[in-house]
């Protein structure tokens, strides 16, 4: 056991820094060092299904750490493109590689639906690994094949339910196909139970979690923190596969839980190392499994199926990220992304084997066909990168740090519209600024009309740093991008604690990210604009000028201070949409007293009221004392 262990672990030292050096990626790495020391080629190691199932835990691991990275309400943001995106790339993918397995290839309609199912599914542990390793995986593209790729992980679930509905033979017990402790159960019964454990990891992840973490943290002992964290780990795994569902599933939903709590980067730096380590060692046995011997007799056979498999999937997912309006520049990254075969696949055919669904020479052209995919999966994620490369090589380059000007006072990020008007102000009050912008035609213009303007993104700590943010009292983010916007807050943070931040925020939702980041000052782009507009709309319609402009202020402090408030209600839509309604009654209600008062007001004026009430109506309630939108 020690030699095999040796073997491994000198062929990921030897191949993956190669691969890393000329360009290739640490999976293609990995999966090359499999295929050197793999029965085919150099013979140095058998069969790898044991290993292989071993090293699947990699992938549990890896979903785990990224449902740290996401938070409830970001996930609860990702529904639509979970159940919609991924919903319909399964369906699709499956009928359309159903339909030319059963018309073209003239197989059974059970074999050919099976056919359609696995091979619809794509490899989670390679497309999260290289788009991570790519820096791509927060991107609109990333983000959503993520989703596709969790709504495959539960997909899983009814196709093991389904598959033994399609079997030719009598069908073989339930508990000879399966590891779960209740399939012998009625269905409502297996039900009820996959229910009632995915509602305890939940509530334990939420409420029993964190006193045992402070209690083992208490003991200032890493060894133990990091031990009850493969505890946790492993033992969700396990109960999750006692009752036939996904482990990765109920890992990530573990770690979308404690996505919130103090523990979090703890968790991360713990499993990180194993996690890498046992994703090495599937790929490693992913591409030990690949025959060669079949390969070489069916070459063309199995390289046409590929491609075909690719291009399909492709083709589907691409009109898929046009219809659902992913961003141009990211349509073809997730078309490429999610177009080869996974590693569930292996876990489906051995039960496709089982039932006798599939042929054994079915099952290992299959088999092969799904390997040499994702093999070639890093390679397609490397072309895309070489396009990218070239179609953004016309584009001028960052302005070296070094080309920078040292802010005094502020630093601006973003110099379109909303930016000019705030560096405008500040410049003819005395403040000395740096503009950062990343938008090569903004730069062009204001360099022709002679504004000190740097090419750079604010996102990368050595340009902002260039730009002064050790120095500088403030950091204004002007860019029309939430999701950088909150990048950069988040680097202003950790690095440059000093600094004050006023932020651009796009929308309420944006608003809402802002205030939880605790910027220093925020305003919503349009909304001094509408409220100023709505004045002049008032006075038009025959209020006075004093009457309109105190309409428009009282009504600019209710909304920032049902900002601030509905900002704790956000992502609970019910109690949301009840407290938005409520506040929006307020308001009315606010806004009638106020011109309530100013009438009585005027009337005292005339001198026609009682002792006492111009006090008393010069003081109209405050928004603040009311129920705020």
């Amino acid at each position: 056991m020690l030699e095999i262990a040796l073997i491994y672990l000198a062929a990921a030292i030897v191949a993956v820094p190669i691969a890393k050096r000329v360009g290739l990626g640490s999976v293609l790495g990995y999966l090359i060092a499999g295929i050197l020391i793999g029965p085919y080629a150099l013979g140095v190691v058998g069969d790898q299904t044991d290993v292989m199932h071993f090293a699947e835990f990699g992938v549990v691991m890896m979903l785990f750490l990224v449902g740290l990275e996401l938070q409830p309400s970001r996930l609860w943001t990702l529904r639509h493109s979970i159940l919609g995106l991924g919903g319909l790339q399964v369906a699709l993918s499956a009928a359309a590689i159903f339909a030319f397995c059963y018309w073209f290839f003239a197989m059974h309609w059970q074999t050919a639906l099976a056919i359609g199912l696995m091979l619809a599914l794509s490899s989670t542990a390679i497309v999260l690994q290289s788009l991570e390793e790519k820096g791509w995986l927060k991107q609109e593209a990333g983000q959503n094949a993520f989703s596709v790729l969790l709504f495959q992980d539960i997909a899983i679930i009814p196709i093991l339910a389904l598959l033994p509905l399609l079997a030719f033979a009598p069908q073989t017990s339930t508990k000879e196909i399966s590891d779960s402790i209740i399939a012998s159960w009625p269905v409502w019964q297996q039900v009820c139970v996959s229910v009632a454990v995915i509602a305890a990891i939940i509530a334990g992840g939420k409420y029993v979690s964190a006193p045992l973490f402070r209690y083992i943290a208490q003991t200032h002992m890493r060894e133990i923190f990091t031990i009850f964290a493969l505890f946790l780990v492993v033992a969700i795994a396990l109960v999750m596969q006692s009752i036939g569902l996904s482990p990765a599933l109920g890992t990530f939903l573990a770690g979308v839980v404690l996505a919130e709590s103090e523990f979090r980067h703890e968790l991360e730096a713990d499993i990180e190392p194993f996690k890498g380590l046992l994703l090495g060692l599937f790929f490693i046995t992913v591409g030990a499994s690949i025959n060669f011997e079949l390969l070489f007799n069916e070459f063309s056979t199995v390289i046409g199926l590929v491609v075909l498999l690719i291009v399909v999937k492709a083709c589907i997912l691409f009109a898929l990220a046009v219809t659902f309006k992913i961003n141009s520049k990211q349509q073809l990254l997730f078309a490429l992304a999610l177009a080869q075969g996974g590693e569930f696949a292996f876990v489906l055919l051995s039960v496709t084997t089982t039932l006798s669904i599939l042929t054994p020479e079915q099952t290992s052209l299959v088999t092969l066909v799904v390997a040499v995919s994702m093999l070639i999966a890093p390679l397609l994620l490397m072309v895309y990168e070489q396009i990218q490369k070239r179609s953004s090589s016309a584009l001028p380059e960052f302005d070296k740090p070094e080309q920078i000007s040292t802010a005094k006072h502020v630093i601006i990020a973003g110099y379109g519209r909303f930016g000019q008007i705030m560096g405008r102000l500040l410049h003819a009050q005395g403040y000395e600024i740096t503009v950062l912008d990343h938008s090569p035609s903004q730069i062009e213009l204001l360099r022709r009309f002679g504004n000190t303007v740097f090419y750079g993104d604010a996102a990368r700590q050595e340009l902002l740093e260039a730009a002064g943010a050790h120095t500088a009292q403030m950091l204004v983010i002007a860019i029309d991008n939430p999701d950088k916007t909150i990048e950069i807050i988040k680097l202003a943070h950790k690095n440059y604690p000093q600094l004050k931040i006023v932020a651009r925020a796009i929308d309420r939702r944006h608003a809402y990210q802002l205030l939880n980041l605790k910027v220093d000052a925020f305003n919503r782009e349009t909304v001094d604009s509408a409220i100023n507009l709505a004045v002049e709309a008032l006075e038009l319609l025959g209020n006075t000028k004093q009457d309109a402009e105190r309409a428009g202020k009282l009504f600019r402090d209710h909304d920032r201070a049902a900002v601030v408030q509905l900002a704790e209600l956000w992502g609970d839509d019910a109690s949301y949409g009840v407290a938005v309604r409520q506040r929006m009654e307020d308001l009315k209600q606010v806004l009638q007293q106020d011109k309530q008062a100013q009438s009585d007001l005027n009337t005292c004026d005339s001198g026609d009221c009682e002792d006492g009430l111009t006090e008393v109506a010069s003081k109209p309630k405050k928004p603040d004392d009311a129920h705020l939108e």
